[in-house]
């Protein structure tokens, strides 16, 4: 993960930003800053996120600003607090003006009605005046003037821009080529075709517009789980404040219908909760005195007073929003791909279009340099690469949305990519596939003893540890413990303990530690975790615990198998036999146990040396004690996000619900998001493959040049938003 303290990494909302080519250029140049390490700039939600090196957090700062307004001199740069999510970025706030006297980018068509009005009606002015240039009986002179101040009606801003920017050395964006095809247009004569490629480009830009402007709502909503206020109780009254303002151990009242604005734990009744914001789970689950809740979750039918355990900056709604908005920082290799490409390409085709105006005329014999100059025209407007930048990123973020909303946390679309190239899924037993939550299952009595004589001596002998196989010995055996019985507590690291009950020498433990003291022992057929006892050296039989399978581990390996994982894998600590006994109850193909955390890590690079450069391994652990494996494999999922910071820290993808069937959801999302990715690329790609070759022999005019362009843009954004379709959790 990032190795830069996190007090150098500070956020901005880039209000104005409205052009995903504008955000690429913002980060391009940025990043260049003497003492910036890394610099991501997110078109969807605004958002530009600055890492500094240690002493330089001003003077970058204050360079990247002045960065920000040479290239986009609309774009104003507004701190982003810790946990403002992702409303801040919604479109309403900004009112920069449509009708180009502050604003440089055609983009801005959402803004608010009135400056969707403004441009409608402009454009509408410049349409009458274009026809009537086309019908009135003018010519000469009067007609040159008709159609200019059409022209400059539709497209004076888009002109002026272009100068700009080329003032400041941005020659190949949009503004420039649209100008140079539309002046070139009336350079030859065609003053109609012109005006009217002007005015069908302005209007096709307002349609993208809306599609993003729809495409960040829809992004939005489906992340709204900010609670807007807390109920904090001050003596007998409660007070309505903001989330921030609470501090640790206040206690706020939750109502039916409200959102629990912070993380806490009930001190006073009892409710049903909705949990489906942070989970993704359907089922309400009932909460009541002692039960600890999360900020997102939604209060069904109770009311209950909380006692607040994390401020709302460390509270689980503000890690997951921190989490999702972030995720674009970690670019996926196809969005990396599409940035050079795009870089690279508008200058190519520039100086194509040069040369098919020029070259052709001075070689082929008939050739008019107003024939060429009118194909390479067309070849200019063809070129512009919106539909690729805009659509892509836009496609990886809608899937981390979906994602999200099914409880499944992806930290970036670099992530959410490599889910579509798995093959091999390698899983972690206890806490991953199991529940973590031991149960006695088995009692063996030597002869001469009792189930209960044998339970109550192991209670005993495990009174004092904290291991979870004691506390279900303890559980099980369901009676007071008299302490004063107890003497010389010893445990024996990797054996079990030795100690002292009631006079008597009691040892309780592993095979191993009968083995040390010569002591015959018998291993009892039933598959699970064997705890053997002696008593003054002499064996008193055995206690088999077993984990319990999750109810959906097994579905979650069929729904594997299905979506064309060739292998899954079982790492554990655990005995052989209890390894297997779950392999196969699960149908998982390989098992490793007995292993340490190290012997996980060289498991998985002996998996590493065996796939394919294109293959990707997924190890699947509770991010704690599986922290080495998460970070070697080439997506590490954490289990059991709800409270469990060490999970998030660790891993590439959290599963908040704990369950297995969740990652056969998430690889679905990633190829699901994969197809309309490369759906864009190649549509756009191949349709602007046409234009330009029907462009260069004279068959396209203007008009289908600019459908081209900003037709293919508004199918390609519109496309993008299918990623944002919530998978059913239920998939298998």
């Amino acid at each position: 993960m990032n190795t830069i303290q996190p007090s150098l990494k500070r956020q901005w909302i880039l209000e104005g930003l409205d052009c995903a080519n504008c955000a690429m250029k913002i980060e391009d140049k940025v990043k260049n800053i003497e003492g910036v390490s890394a610099c991501s700039v997110n078109f969807v939600t605004k958002t530009m996120t600055l890492e500094t090196a240690e002493g330089y957090a001003e003077s970058a700062l204050l360079e990247a600003e002045r960065t920000v307004t040479a290239l986009e001199p609309h774009v104003k740069l507004k701190e982003k607090k810790a946990g403002t999510g992702l409303k801040t970025t919604d479109n309403s706030s900004h009112n920069h003006a449509i009708d180009g006297s502050d604003d440089p980018h055609v983009h801005t068509h959402g803004n608010g009605e009135n400056n969707t009005r403004n441009t409608l009606l402009r454009l509408g002015i410049g349409g009458i005046l274009a026809a009537a240039g086309m019908l009135l009986p003018v010519d000469g002179l009067t007609e040159l003037l008709v159609f200019l101040l059409a022209y400059f009606v539709v497209g004076g801003e888009v002109v002026w821009r272009a100068a700009k920017n080329i003032v400041r050395g941005q020659v190949f964006d949009e503004n420039f080529l649209m100008a140079l095809a539309t002046i070139g247009a009336f350079g030859i004569g065609e003053y109609p075709e012109g005006v009217a490629v002007m005015l069908f480009y302005q209007v096709g830009e307002l349609f993208q517009g809306l599609a993003v402007n729809r495409s960040r709502r829809s992004i939005t909503a489906l992340m709204d789980i900010r609670p807007e206020s807390a109920n904090l109780k001050i003596g007998e009254e409660t007070r309505r404040v903001s989330p921030e303002e609470v501090s640790i151990g206040d206690i706020i009242i939750v109502k039916p219908g409200e959102k629990v604005p912070l993380d806490g734990v009930i001190l006073e009744g009892s409710t049903m909760m909705d949990t489906s914001a942070l989970t993704g789970e359907s089922v309400p689950r009932s909460v009541g005195l002692g039960s600890t809740v999360l900020s997102g979750f939604i209060n069904r039918n109770g009311v209950i007073a909380v006692e607040v355990t994390k401020t709302f900056g460390e509270s689980a709604v503000s890690k997951i929003l921190e989490l999702v908005e972030n995720a674009s920082s970690h670019k996926a290799r196809t969005e990396n791909f599409i940035t050079k490409f795009a870089r690279g390409y508008t200058p190519i085709v520039v100086i194509t279009a040069l040369l098919l105006a020029v070259v052709p005329p001075l070689v082929l014999s008939g050739a008019t340099f107003s024939d060429w100059i009118y194909r390479a025209l067309i070849f200019l407007v063809i070129s512009c690469p919106c539909a690729l930048v805009v659509s892509i990123p836009l496609g990886f973020f809608g899937g981390i949305g979906a994602a999200s909303k099914s409880g499944i946390l992806i930290k970036g679309s670099n992530f959410l990519e490599a889910l579509g190239d798995v093959k091999v899924v390698v899983f972690d037993k206890t806490g991953t596939l199991t529940k973590g939550q031991f149960k006695v299952t088995g009692i063996y009595p030597a002869e001469g003893r009792t189930e209960e004589e044998l339970l109550q001596l192991a209670a005993y002998a495990e009174s004092h540890s904290s291991h979870p196989i004691a506390e279900s010995i303890r559980e099980a055996y369901n009676a007071d413990i008299n302490n004063g019985l107890i003497r010389d507590y010893n445990e024996i690291s990797g054996h079990g303990i030795e100690v002292s009950v009631d006079g008597k020498l009691v040892l309780a433990g592993n095979a191993r530690l009968m083995e040390r003291d010569g002591i015959p022992y018998r291993n009892p057929e039933q598959a699970g975790t064997i705890v053997h006892l002696a008593v003054d050296k002499q064996y008193a039989g055995s206690i088999v615990i077993s984990d319990e399978v999750k109810e959906d581990a097994a579905r979650a390996i069929t729904a594997l198998k299905g979506m064309g994982i060739t292998k899954t894998v079982m790492l554990t600590g655990d005995t052989a036999s209890v390894a297997e006994s779950v392999a196969k109850q699960l149908g998982v193909d390989e098992v490793y146990a007995e292993l340490l955390p190290q012997h996980k890590v060289e498991q998985i690079e002996r998996l590493e040396s065996l796939k394919s450069q294109r293959e990707n391994i997924i190890f699947v652990g509770d991010g704690i004690n599986d922290t080495p494996v998460l970070a070697r494999a080439d997506v590490g999922i954490a289990m059991g996000g709800l409270g469990s910071d060490a999970a998030i820290e660790a891993a590439d993808i959290v599963i908040m619900t704990d369950e297995p069937s969740k990652i056969a959801v998430a690889i679905g999302i990633a190829k699901r998001t994969r197809r309309i990715v490369w759906q864009n690329i190649i549509f756009a790609l191949g349709v602007k493959a046409i234009f330009l070759l029907l462009g260069a022999f004279g068959i396209a005019t203007m008009w289908e040049a600019v459908f081209s362009d900003v037709g293919v843009t508004i199918l390609a954004v519109l496309n993008s938003i299918r990623a944002l379709k919530v998978m059913d959790i239920n998939h298998s």
